[in-house]
């Protein structure tokens, strides 16, 4: 709305002067009215508010529920220990988290700390927060913009607005009025609060502070994007629920049979409890979270800090991999890539010091960036000192052989720039710019070292290099010269000039890229790239990685503008390509691609990504080039800032995913063998074959350990990322796991029986315990013979074996522990008997192959 206004309509519009600014009084007036000129604070959560999140889920209530029915029991001892699991649970995941809901500080962070104001006629440097709308601003190289501003004059002023619009290059600002329609990135009068000015000079006038900058706009979205819970999350809540329905619906069961069996009422109750008990798997919660902290650790070994602990497992569900493209896809640095010189166009890498001499003293010299320690300047310009730099010609050494004794800076309107140098006794002019306007101006050109007249032949030639570095979206900029140079004035210099040639430069993709995304197409992820570039640099980039093989498949922010949500969810799975957009536009693509019933991750690491970074199931935002505000929104953070690093962390996310499966199918598999077995004995009218204290020190001790070892399994690395990712509404129980999970518990439940038949409960506690070790050897992978799996991969599914045992023969030999559970001595060879009996669910896992071989 304010590009569109002239300077006198602005005055008016802000009752200002733009060339005395506000008065001093009045500045002070719009404090009060307006406020200070920083962003709101998000309210922060309280440790106590963290607390109630990590304990707000469905296993968690069934942990208390044990915990309850233990106390009942009075069994204090199992009481204390699901405490201390539902303690480890919680503490654990508080600190995983605890560090999120930042974005609004780091945003508040990267206001400007000054500004340079004119009140009164005078310029004065006061707080950032104290501008306010009206405020004559000025800005120059090297400050922050303060606040949005309306630019009213300009002398060579170019902002980096890339952490804000996605711009890779500084935009060229202007005074003049311009479109309404223009999107943020296009409004080349405007200038944006915490952007940089990186050369030239400007004034304006500010016309939005605090939450009304466009950065304000921003604070606004992250604010509004609420968290979703993730697959596993949502799998675990159902499971919770599927749980507590059992649970209940199995002591009521039990108890009506009781009562028409005319058992003991009391006897009849405690039985219940200890059924209810069966069917809850104690150690699942912190099994789960154990197993996704101990994915965490091993994600930093691919580079990836995760952020929210559940983010490990959904990285294995996603379907659509959202990349901002500068710096994450691209180097976030302009690079020479293509040239044309001595009558030939050719890559970069052919230039050589002694054939194209005058080439490459002409781009060093007619330049105003350094190379260094830190680099300073444009970098356009910075491009050709590293073109020269990696051909062993330094611009410090060309400078005290031919000095610079006249110039005409950069112009935004006449697009060229001017450098006059004293070689011998004649001066030599460099002229460099924009390649239409500098070829008209030349009637020589420079051919292998002699100047010879310009023919349209070469004019030609000179403009289908122009197009065809143009239709690869490269940044071309030509390069002319002037022996004998006059006065440094546009008639003495821009007339006869001589053409030397033209470069052509782009922010080239990273290496490895087009490599991992062909991967992840392979994996069934869609990559698709979102941008503040133009639709044409866009799409060759696109091209070039693997990301679009045709332009239908891009889109800009103009036309995402006029497309409803419902259009945008029909044609989106077609899209790879969003050019030019804005913060508000990436937040609709997100959800575009969620709303098709996706699993979205979406990269960057500017500002403008931060309200799309929470809105994605996975947020991944860049650890070096990443600002903090990037970081805090995001999930899981890449610390070499390489895309693909993202597909080795998503192969990890499935790898964790079907570790977790096997220990929850593990864990439930055998609780169900406990339900089998204590509604068995009822029906049967036998006596109580476990007691609830017996379940509990299975669930929680026994049980734990082998649950782990199967958490951080190795799983056959070449399958994870050979097939698409799963469903996100994928049952734990998809592909057999409802069988397996009948299945070994009937075995299971079987074996128990048996046992407490022939010698009572403690021959039942034991074999329970202990067949649910050899279980687990089996369940790390349920289509493989046991003896063609190499355990030695898994050492720690040994010691949970032996640990296991080790625990369960405790309870039977340590008199302390033979009072608390009431169990009896074993002698050895019962132990051995027991032994075999309990490795039966083995002896089952390998006639279920040979069966399921049989069959196909």
């Amino acid at each position: 709305m304010f590009e569109i206004q002239d300077v006198n309509e602005l005055e008016e519009r802000f009752r200002t002067d733009s060339r005395r600014g506000l008065p001093k009084e009045e500045a002070r007036s719009r404090l009060k009215e307006y406020g200070e000129n920083v962003l709101k604070k998000e309210k922060g959560q309280t440790v106590w508010g963290m607390i109630l999140e990590q304990l707000n889920e469905p296993m968690i209530f069934i942990l208390f529920m044990a915990a309850a029915i233990s106390m009942l029991l009075r069994e204090y001892s199992d009481t204390i220990i699901i405490f201390v699991v539902i303690a480890m649970n919680t503490a654990v995941g508080v600190i995983q988290e605890g560090k999120a809901r930042k974005a609004m500080e780091a945003l508040k962070k990267l206001a400007a700390p000054v500004a340079l104001v004119k009140r009164d006629n005078e310029y004065q440097e006061i707080p950032a927060s104290q501008v306010v709308p009206g405020d004559l601003v000025k800005i120059e190289a090297g400050r922050q913009v303060p606040a949005d501003v309306r630019i009213t004059s300009v002398r060579g002023l170019a902002i980096n607005e890339s952490a804000l619009t996605g711009e890779s290059m500084p935009v060229e600002k202007t005074d003049q009025p311009m479109s309404a329609e223009a999107p943020m990135a296009d409004r080349k009068n405007m200038a944006y609060m915490t952007t940089e000015a990186m050369k030239g000079q400007g004034e304006g006038i500010v016309v939005a502070t605090g939450m009304e900058t466009e950065l304000g706009k921003i604070a606004g979205l992250i604010n509004e994007t609420t968290g979703e819970l993730t697959p596993l999350q949502k799998r675990l809540g159902d499971l919770g629920k599927i749980l507590s329905v059992v649970a209940v619906a199995l002591c009521v069961g039990l108890f009506l049979i009781g009562v028409v069996q005319h058992r003991n009422i009391l006897q009849m109750l405690l039985l219940a409890i200890s059924l209810a008990v069966a069917a809850i798997p104690e150690g699942l919660p912190a099994v789960v979270t154990i197993v996704l902290a101990l994915g965490v650790a091993r994600m930093v070994k691919v580079n990836t800090i995760i952020r929210k602990l559940p983010a490990v497992e959904t990285l294995g569900a996603v379907g659509v991999v959202c990349s901002d493209k500068t710096g994450t896809l691209t180097e976030n640095k302009m690079k020479v890539v293509t040239v044309y010189c001595n009558g030939e166009i050719m890559p970069a890498e052919k230039l050589n010091p002694q054939l194209h001499d005058r080439f490459l003293e002409g781009y060093l010299l007619c330049n105003d960036s350094q190379l260094g320690e830190q680099e300073i300047g444009d970098p356009t310009e910075l491009a050709l000192l590293h073109m020269g730099k990696e051909r062993g010609v330094k611009k410090e050494v060309l400078e005290k052989q031919k000095p610079r004794i006249g110039e005409q800076p950069f112009d935004s309107q006449k697009k060229y720039m001017v450098t006059v140098h004293r070689e011998g006794k004649y001066n030599t002019a460099y002229v460099k710019g924009a390649g239409d306007y500098i070829l008209e101006q030349c009637t020589g050109i420079l051919v292998r070292g002699k100047i010879l007249p310009m023919t349209q032949v070469q004019r030609m030639k000179i403009r289908q290099a122009m197009e065809s570095m143009a239709r690869d979206a490269l940044r071309v900029l030509a390069l002319a010269m002037k022996e004998r140079a006059g006065e440094v004035t546009d008639e003495g210099l821009m007339k006869g000039l001589v053409f030397i040639g033209l470069t052509g430069m782009m922010d080239p993709p990273r290496e490895a890229v087009r490599n991992s995304v062909s991967i992840l197409h392979r994996a069934g992820v869609k990559v698709a790239m979102i941008t503040g570039d133009h639709k044409d640099t866009a799409y060759a980039i696109a091209n070039k990685i693997g990301i679009a093989d045709a332009r239908e498949q891009c889109i800009s922010g103009d036309e995402l503008e006029r497309m409803t949500d419902e259009r945008l969810e029909e044609v989106i799975p077609k899209l790879r390509v969003f050019a030019r957009v804005t913060p508000e536009h990436k937040v609709r693509i997100v959800r575009g691609f969620k709303k098709n019933g996706q699993i979205v991750a979406m990269t960057g690491d500017g500002v403008n990504d931060a309200p799309s970074l929470q809105a994605a199931d996975i947020g991944i935002a860049m650890g070096k080039s990443g600002t903090d505000v990037a970081k805090n929104a995001a999930d899981m953070i890449l610390t070499d800032d390489n895309f693909s690093t993202i597909e080795k962390a998503m192969e990890e996310g499935r790898s964790i995913y079907v570790n977790i499966k096997k220990s929850i199918l593990f864990l439930l598999s055998s609780n169900f063998g406990e339900i089998i077995t204590m509604f068995a004995a009822v029906l049967l009218a036998l006596p109580t074959p476990l007691k609830a204290s017996h379940i509990l020190w299975v669930n929680l001790i026994t049980d734990s350990l082998p649950a782990l070892a199967l958490g951080v399994d190795k799983n056959n690395r070449k399958t994870l990322m050979n097939h698409p990712p799963r469903d996100p509404g994928e049952s734990l129980f998809a592909h057999g796991g409802w069988f397996l999970t009948v299945f070994y518990g009937m075995v299971i439940a079987g074996i128990t029986l048996y046992t407490f038949h022939k010698g009572g409960q403690t021959y039942a506690f034991t074999v329970l315990g202990v067949s649910q070790l050899f279980h687990a050897i089996g369940m790390r992978d349920t289509e493989r013979s046991i003896f063609r799996m190499n355990h030695l991969e898994n050492p720690f599914m040994i010691f949970a074996f032996f640990a296991g045992l080790g625990l369960q023969f405790m309870v039977t030999e340590i008199p302390y522990f033979v009072q608390a559970f009431q169990t009896v001595k074993l002698d050895m060879g019962t132990w051995l008997w027991l032994l075999a009996v309990s490795a039966i669910p083995l002896l089952f896992h390998e006639l279920r192959l040979l069966f399921i071989k049989k069959e196909k």
